[in-house]
């Protein structure tokens, strides 16, 4: 039994022997790949995500929710708000793009990490901004609702319905309070499947490197 282990033993040795050893340089180059690839590709979904409402403005069922904010006079408010989301999105963007070219093959390893964990940390602030920003949205449509009297003109109440306006009011503010904590816990979700995965991928990259610092 002893001897079968052996030489089995040996038979493995034999072929991890004829097996191709990646050096370090070549490992590390390829993790830089894997690492490009990753915040080319946050890169690509943060710009992919700007665009998408301005694509969804081109349909008349999108273009009539908008016209509902200017129905509550939130047109000012919400045009001070996406001024500031703009402004800090292409800050992002731009920090996503600068992420992206800094990584290069002559880097080290330590300054591959470094690199890494600073993109990770621009991605985490950046989904909480959109999660944020998504939130106060949201409250401010609730508000407006709140403040105004004559709701039943911007949201007429169903035939079907036979509430008085002051309940049909209510109603409309439980319903948009509550749809608006489930539309932040589905974006929320949303950004975790997408940025998330990106990040993990990242972070077994980071961890990889470390291994070969030691």
């Amino acid at each position: 039994m002893m001897d079968e282990l052996e030489l089995l033993k040996k038979d493995w040795e034999k072929k991890e022997e004829s097996l191709p050893k990646l050096s370090f340089d070549q490992i590390h180059k390829m993790l830089w790949k894997k690492s490009s690839s990753i915040v080319r590709w946050i890169l690509i979904i943060s710009i992919l995500e700007l665009a998408l409402p301005h694509l969804l403005y081109l349909l008349p069922s999108t273009k009539k929710n908008f016209e509902v904010y200017h129905n509550l006079g939130l047109n000012n408010i919400l045009v001070a708000l996406s001024i500031i989301q703009y402004l800090v999105v292409f800050y992002f963007i731009y920090q996503f793009y600068t992420r992206y070219k800094e990584i290069s093959v002559l880097d080290d390893a330590k300054s591959l990490m470094s690199k890494i964990i600073k993109t990770r940390r621009t991605v985490k602030h950046y989904v909480i901004f959109c999660l944020v920003s998504l939130f106060i949205t949201c409250v401010i449509l609730v508000i407006g609702i709140y403040l105004t009297d004559n709701i039943s003109d911007i949201f007429p109440i169903p035939e079907s319905k036979n509430v008085s306006p002051e309940k049909f009011k209510r109603i409309l503010l439980w319903s948009m309070s509550i749809f608006s904590i489930v539309i932040v816990f589905v974006m929320g979700g949303i950004y975790f499947l997408l940025y998330g995965l990106l990040l993990r991928k990242l972070k077994r990259n980071y961890k990889e490197l470390k291994q070969l610092e030691v």
